[in-house]
This record gives C-alpha cells, sequence and structure tokens, in this order.
C-alpha cells in the first residue's frame, strides 16, 4: 500500500432499499388575505422587527435537484448476467449500468413504484457480480460505470432548510433518493476497490472535472451519503497519482471559502479525516505548501463558530503535522493563543484539549520557545469563573509529560502562575476547583519549595501593601468627608 495512504473506515451498508427516514413535513407558507372592509391593514412602523420568531419544526427529509429522465416504455427486467453466455456478458452487462442511469423523483413515493424496483434490482445485481467475480472490468465497462454515478450522484443540492441547524439537537436532512443511492455509491466503491481496476484506463474518466463535482457533493445534509464520499475520495487519491494535488488545492479551497465567506460547509469534519492520513503519509522534510496549508488554512479553521462540528479531526490534523516537523510547534501554540475564544467557554475548554495533544508531543526546547505565553494563558483559564474552564486547564497536572515539563522549567511557570492559583485557592465559588488548585499548589511546591516560598512571602507582602493603601484611601475620603461637613456648617451659620 502507497505510504501516503492510510485506510479510511468503509462506511456500514444498512441494506439496499432500506430507508431510514423519517415522513416529510411539508408545511406551505401562510398567504395573508386582505380584508373586506375597506380598509388595509397597514403595517405598524412602530412594531419591533427583532423579536425572535417561534422555531419551526424542519423537516427531517429532501430530495435534491435531479434532471428528471422520462422511463421510456421498454424498461423492464433484462436477464439476469448468472444466466448470459460468456460471450454476452459483457454487453448485458453495459445494458444493465445505462438502465441504472435513469433517475427517478422519490419527492412522489407512489411514483413509478415497479420501474424504481427494477432499477433496485438492476443495481444490486451489478454490484454482487462486480463483487464476486474476476475479470468483469473490461475497457467498454469503465465509461458506463462513471456515466451511471454522475447522472445518480451529481446533482444540485438543495438549500438548507434549517439554517441553525445544531448537529446536537436537530436531526440531519436525510436524502429521498438513498435507496438508490446507498447502492450506487457501494457499486461505485467495489469498483475502485476491484481487483481487475486499472487506473491508466480510468483515468480518462475520473478526471479533475469528476473530482470537482466529487467535492462538491460533501455539502450534502446526509451523513451516510457523506461517509460513502470520504471513502470513495480516498481511494481515488491512492489510485490516481496525477489527481493528488488537484484534490489538496480544491479541498484548500473548501476550507478557505468555508472560513472567509460562507462559514458553512456540511462535510469538513469527513474532508480533514482524509487530510488526517494524507498528512500522516507526507515526506521529509515537508515541502513548503505543506507548512503553508498548516498555518493559513488550519489554524483559521481554529475561529468557526461549528468548531465543535470537526474539532477532533482538526486537531489530529494539527497534530499530525508537528509530529513530522516538531519546528512548526511555535507557529500552531501562538496561532491558536491567537484565535483563542474570550466569551465561549465550550470553545475554549476545546482548546485547551487540544494544547493538551501538542504538548503530549512537544519536545523539551520547543516547549521553551512558547512556555511564557503558554503559562500566561493557562492563567487566565484557572482564573475563569466558569468551573468547567478552570477545571480542564487544572487538568493539565494530571499528565506526567507535562508536569515534568513545566517542573523542568518551575522558575518560568511558577512566577507566571502563583499568583492566580493562591488567589484562586482563597476565592472561587466551586468546591472541586479549590480542592483542584490545593493539589496543584502542592505539586509546585515539591518542584521548587525555596522559590514557592520567596513567591509566598512577596504575595502576602503585596495583599499586605494593597490592604494598606485601601486603609489609606478610606482614610482620606473620611478626612474628605469631614471637611466638607464642616465647610456646609460654615457656609449655613453664615
Amino acid at each position: 500500500m502507497d505510504p501516503e495512504i492510510q485506510r479510511v473506515k468503509r462506511p456500514v451498508i444498512t441494506g439496499p432499499g432500506a430507508n431510514n427516514s423519517a415522513k416529510t413535513n411539508a408545511a406551505g407558507p401562510s398567504v395573508a388575505t386582505l380584508p373586506t372592509q375597506g380598509k388595509l391593514n397597514v403595517p405598524d412602523p412602530f412594531t419591533r422587527r427583532t423579536s425572535k420568531l417561534p422555531r419551526k419544526r424542519q423537516p427531517t427529509q429532501s430530495s435534491a435537484h435531479y434532471q428528471i429522465q422520462k422511463v421510456p416504455p421498454d424498461y423492464q427486467h433484462l436477464p439476469p448476467l448468472k444466466d448470459m453466455p460468456k460471450d454476452k456478458l459483457e454487453e448485458m452487462l453495459i445494458k444493465k449500468l445505462q438502465q441504472c442511469s435513469y433517475v427517478f423523483d422519490f419527492s412522489d413515493p407512489m411514483a413509478e413504484l415497479r420501474a424504481k424496483e427494477i432499477k433496485r434490482a438492476a443495481l444490486n445485481e451489478v454490484l454482487d457480480y462486480i463483487a464476486n467475480n474476476k475479470g468483469v472490468l473490461s475497457e467498454p465497462v469503465y465509461p458506463e460505470v462513471i456515466r451511471m454515478v454522475r447522472y445518480n450522484a451529481f446533482r444540485t443540492l438543495p438549500p438548507s432548510e434549517n439554517p441553525d441547524f445544531d448537529p446536537e439537537e436537530d436531526d440531519p436532512t436525510l436524502e429521498l433518493s438513498w435507496p438508490h443511492l446507498e447502492i450506487v455509491y457501494a457499486l461505485f466503491l467495489r469498483f475502485l476497490e476491484s481487483a481487475d481496476f486499472q487506473a491508466t484506463v480510468a483515468k480518462r474518466f475520473i478526471d479533475q472535472s469528476f473530482i470537482l463535482q466529487l467535492l462538491e457533493l460533501f455539502d450534502s445534509e446526509d451523513p451516510r451519503e457523506r461517509d460513502f464520499l470520504k471513502t470513495c475520495l480516498h481511494r481515488i487519491y491512492g489510485k490516481f497519482l496525477g489527481l493528488r494535488a488537484y484534490i489538496r488545492k480544491h479541498i484548500n479551497h473548501i476550507f478557505l471559502r468555508f472560513i472567509y465567506e460562507t462559514e458553512h460547509f456540511n462535510g469538513i469534519a469527513e474532508l480533514l479525516e482524509i487530510l488526517g492520513s494524507i498528512i500522516n503519509g507526507f515526506a521529509l522534510p515537508l515541502k513548503a505548501e505543506h507548512k503553508q496549508f498548516l498555518v493559513k488554512v488550519l489554524i483559521p479553521l481554529h475561529k468557526s463558530k461549528t468548531l465543535g462540528q470537526y474539532q477532533a479531526q482538526l486537531a489530529y490534523c494539527v497534530v499530525q503535522f508537528l509530529e513530522k516537523d516538531p519546528s512548526l510547534t511555535d507557529k500552531v501554540v501562538n496561532g491558536l493563543l491567537k484565535f483563542w475564544p474570550k466569551t465561549n467557554s465550550p470553545k475554549e475548554v476545546m482548546f485547551l484539549g487540544e494544547l493538551e495533544e501538542i504538548l503530549d508531543i512537544i519536545e523539551p526546547e520547543q516547549f521553551i520557545k512558547i512556555q511564557e505565553s503558554l503559562f500566561k494563558q493557562l492563567a487566565k483559564c484557572v482564573s475563569s469563573s466558569h468551573f468547567q474552564v478552570a477545571e480542564r486547564a487544572l487538568y493539565f497536572w494530571n499528565n506526567e509529560y507535562v508536569v515534568n515539563l513545566i517542573e523542568d522549567n518551575s522558575h518560568i511557570a511558577l512566577p507566571i502562575m502563583f499568583d492566580s492559583l493562591y488567589r484562586i485557592s482563597k476565592e472561587h465559588w466551586n468546591p472541586t476547583i479549590v480542592a483542584l488548585v490545593y493539589n496543584v499548589l502542592k505539586s509546585l511546591m515539591s518542584m521548587n519549595s525555596k522559590l514557592f516560598d520567596e513567591l509566598t512571602n512577596s504575595y502576602k507582602s503585596e495583599k499586605q501593601k494593597e490592604q494598606k493603601k485601601e486603609i489609606e484611601r478610606i482614610t482620606m475620603w473620611g478626612k474628605l468627608e469631614v471637611l466638607r461637613k464642616q465647610y456646609d456648617l460654615e457656609n449655613n451659620t453664615k
């Protein structure tokens, strides 16, 4: 296997013809009627237009815009491939692939039921024939397979019916044509993985145009389709060396458009998963274009408000880069600190998790370069009033390797972290955080007891000075109040 390619998990086929979708809620827009008594209902200009409308229940099924073809009168079951003589097998296989190229309208579940069943049976038969027989992929079959995939899969995706989609609360919108589309993707995958597959023949049909249309389908809202697309694209990347740079380039374009323009694309996680295995196979030293991709694309992906949908895959890609080239560590950490969330606590917890993954593989000489900015950010996180942020930052001290790095650089870490930790141990509202802080302080004291005592005395001395200044301030205001009363009394007596 090519070292640049790591296998992606094959999607599970739930059974041809299976449709696990929910029913469609087709609610049309309400139409306002004109009044009948001569007076128009003029909208009140002072009515607030920013009032939040009640959230509508979104449909769980949708169908993309296909070029629906009229089924010919002779659309009938063709003879089974197993009953054909050898000299007629190729001709019948091509006829069945052409029969599978007809696309049906699934928005009407009762329309053309017989023709749909004929196509489903033909798809299953071709899939089984390619999977279980050798020497069946002759050169005339290639264009018919690709044409069949183009007709069935490549289509205009409908606009999202739920722009505020939350994957944790809302069900995904499923593709109505999935009973046929699932078998089409499974057939294409078997075609790519067949022992008879010849990339030299297929490259005339799987070209840049095909790749571009395939990448656009990653915006599908159906996670089952994106899972198949991920595996298919990964197989294409492994078999077509001439398309690798083109695939990476257009994935790059999708990410940049997502970051700086649309902020919406459903397949970011799947594309990052493919990239994770691609990055794992990069040769050393890394090319300049790969380093630029890390700094200009992967790091800015952290600023999206939908980071939670793909954070695990993104962190894996970043860690893969650092394992390849540890000298990139300071750019990555400083990039994370640049995009560190200010008011989004769940996102801050994700950043802390990724930062710990980076520290797990960091080399000591690279840690020295980023330790000051790192400890300053950790001090802010530990001081957070949101207990999950503070807790996640304090969990860094449960990581043995991170603790060893801090111990080796305690003369830098202690002065930066001490004030925040000591103050929280006295003031934080959450008892769990207070207990964790006490454990961290004990750990720091065991690392460098002399410096710890000096910082403790310095902190107490500063606190005493602050208290003294506060007393002096209060006393001064008291004296001013007395003088004001004396002044008022003298003016009143006059």
